[in-house]
């Protein structure tokens, strides 16, 4: 009888990945928390879940699809066999592959929303009851244990070629039953996996409709979810190409999340209202011309320079030192400004702002945020209801370049505490937030939809600081629905409301700050 193959030999996984899939799996894998978060939930359920992840990047990514023989996988795994070749012959897969091959981020993203979905099926024992679960965690001790009598066996053979004469013998008998007990652990190893198999395969059918409904599901979130995370991207100005891992996470935040899709829309149209105006006042505003030079700007050539285009010869000479960039131009200067202070924007989260008032008060605030990104100035949100709950105080844009950090821009988007209202609380925060400031000139906006009492001797103490510290304060007032101005004009610079944005009136909010 042929001695089974080493148990270390075997592989963990069913389709073949070389070096650069795994490598892309790798980066996915290194740079998404939901893709290790899906990882260690599932291997706390059955053996080789991770290698099944791979398998499924695999199935989606490659081109070319080669399974290997069951003898060249461990039995263990064998759960993931019948899974993927359902999953194959899927008509949903098929639609899937079609957006997903040898495209990393989409591959990814459909590996964890359809790694997901399997992994809820196992915890609700719909695919594979526990005791199944149990059968194959049996095998895995089981390979783990033949493995050390193969791998102890294979010692007692090194050692014997370098022992003495009388222990040589000893060592050859340890090593010939150390292979006799792992080769009968191989047999029954492979009888309870022949047993497991028999099992799987008569609950395959039951199975079936099961992944095909998962399948479609994913396939429906992936056709939404690329195209609104690469419209939430560009609707926050995002800077430069992001990681897979990153359009991953973006992905899996959009898919099936109604809330997010409809600020990323309302975001997208204020952003471009917001930018078409400051670009339309200010586009030279912080430029000066300072010298004359030589170069071949068209648009700011001296005038004598054009004079030369009408007559035949001076234009050839014209076009000589267009091309060696020698025509006479003037050149422009940017202005410096000192630095200004931090952009704080204080949201509203009582219970009357549930619904389009919520949507509405976080679009502005993300507007705000890509234009202090543009300011390269610091953004702070504080999101606050009742005065006996925390505040949410986030710092959005706190890194190199002043560039947003995606996961705190979805804590901001996702969260809502309800509740009474307090104004008190936030805009103490605020101003203390802008007495620590580097620098001065900041800026606070008070988002809210209603009234609320302050005490005079508070009002006081912060007209007094505001006044100290020379911070400009204006508030919005989200006018859908009931509201009221109340308190709103005893602390504010200015005050504008949500139906005036779209006017020349409440323009000031996005060109003052």
């Amino acid at each position: 009888m042929q001695p089974p193959q080493p148990i270390a030999k075997l592989k963990t996984h069913w389709i073949e990945a070389d070096s650069y899939d795994r490598s892309a799996f790798g980066a996915l894998h290194r740079d998404s928390p939901s893709m290790r978060a899906l990882e260690e939930s599932g291997s706390k359920l059955l053996p080789h879940f991770d290698a099944f992840l791979l398998d499924l990047f695999a199935l989606l990514f490659k081109l070319n699809i080669v399974v290997y023989a069951e003898e060249d996988v461990v039995p263990s795994a064998g759960f993931y066999r019948p899974i993927l070749d359902q999953l194959r012959l899927t008509p949903a897969v098929e639609i899937l592959r079609q957006q997903t091959v040898l495209d990393e981020p989409r591959a990814g993203l459909a590996t964890l929303l359809l790694g997901e979905r399997l992994l809820q099926l196992l915890k609700s024992e719909r695919i594979l009851t526990r005791a199944e679960m149990l059968d194959y965690w049996n095998l895995d001790q089981q390979e783990s244990e033949i493995a050390d009598q193969q791998a102890h066996a294979e010692t007692a053979v090194d050692l014997r070629a370098q022992a003495a004469a009388p222990k040589q013998r000893q060592l050859e008998e340890l090593a010939q039953r150390l292979r006799r007990d792992a080769e009968g652990a191989a047999r029954r190893l492979h009888h309870k996996a022949r047993q497991v198999r028999t099992a799987m395969t008569e609950s395959a059918d039951r199975n079936k409709s099961r992944l095909e409904a998962q399948a479609q599901r994913v396939l429906h979130d992936i056709e939404q979810s690329a195209q609104d995370a690469e419209n939430w991207s560009l609707q926050l100005g995002a800077s430069g190409r992001s990681s897979a891992g990153a359009q991953i996470e973006l992905g899996k935040q959009l898919a099936g999340n109604a809330k997010l899709k409809k600020l990323a829309v309302m975001v997208g149209r204020m952003r471009e209202q917001a930018l078409a105006l400051r670009r339309t006042l200010f586009e030279r505003a912080n430029e000066e011309m300072y010298e004359v030079g030589l170069g071949a700007e068209l648009s700011r050539l001296l005038p004598h320079e054009l004079l030369a285009l009408r007559h035949p010869l001076l234009r050839r000479d014209f076009a000589r030192r267009f091309v060696d960039a020698e025509l006479l131009q003037y050149s422009l200067r940017a202005l410096e400004e000192k630095g200004r202070g931090p952009m704080i924007v204080c949201i509203d989260g009582s219970s009357s702002m549930a619904g389009d008032k919520e949507i509405w008060s976080k679009a502005v605030s993300l507007t705000l945020l890509d234009i202090a990104q543009r300011q390269r100035r610091l953004f702070r949100s504080i999101c606050f209801a009742a005065a006996d709950m925390p505040l949410q105080v986030l710092d959005l844009n706190g890194h190199q370049r002043y560039v947003a950090e995606m996961q705190k821009v979805f804590e901001l988007a996702e969260y809502f505490p309800g509740g009474g209202t307090d104004f008190q609380k936030p805009l103490s925060a605020a101003l203390d937030c802008l007495q620590k400031a580097r620098y001065k000139r900041g800026d606070i906006v008070f988002i809210t939809d209603g009234e609320c009492r302050v005490d005079a001797t508070w009002l006081g103490e912060f007209r007094r600081a505001k006044e100290r510290l020379g911070f400009s304060l204006f508030s919005v007032l989200i006018d859908v629905g009931s509201n009221s101005l109340g308190t709103l004009k005893d602390f504010s610079d200015r005050i504008t409301t949500i139906s005036q944005l779209t006017s020349e009136a409440g323009r000031d909010i996005f060109l003052k700050v």
